[in-house]
């Protein structure tokens, strides 16, 4: 089976989080390039970028818009929480508070 290029992330951590949103909707994905980052400066930057792949039969338009579904479900589903034990308020993505390190409640 062949593999095409969805898109590319800055980071390794976006690259995998886009291509766990694919999964998690039933669309395989790989993500390439985790060990480019040494080689930039010999090669265009944007060339090195993880990238996210998915197979050949699918279709890039419907990935593409299931995962801005899936990204734009997580940004409205989940409020920020505050620190029981210091009160700090804490983006959601988050299961521990970084002013204190008290657990989330209900984690």
């Amino acid at each position: 089976m062949g593999w095409k290029l969805l898109l590319r992330r800055s980071t390794l951590i976006e690259a995998h989080h886009c291509a766990n949103l694919l999964e998690a909707a039933g669309i395989r994905a790989q993500v390439r390039n985790r060990f480019l980052a040494g080689a930039i400066g010999e090669i265009p930057p944007t060339e090195a970028w993880p990238q996210v792949w998915i197979p050949e039969a699918q279709d890039s338009d419907a990935a593409l818009a299931r995962l801005r579904e899936l990204s734009d479900e997580i940004d409205r589903s989940a409020p920020d929480w505050q620190c029981p034990a210091c009160g700090e308020r804490i983006e959601p993505q988050f299961g521990a508070c970084w002013q204190c390190g008290h657990a989330r409640p209900g984690d």
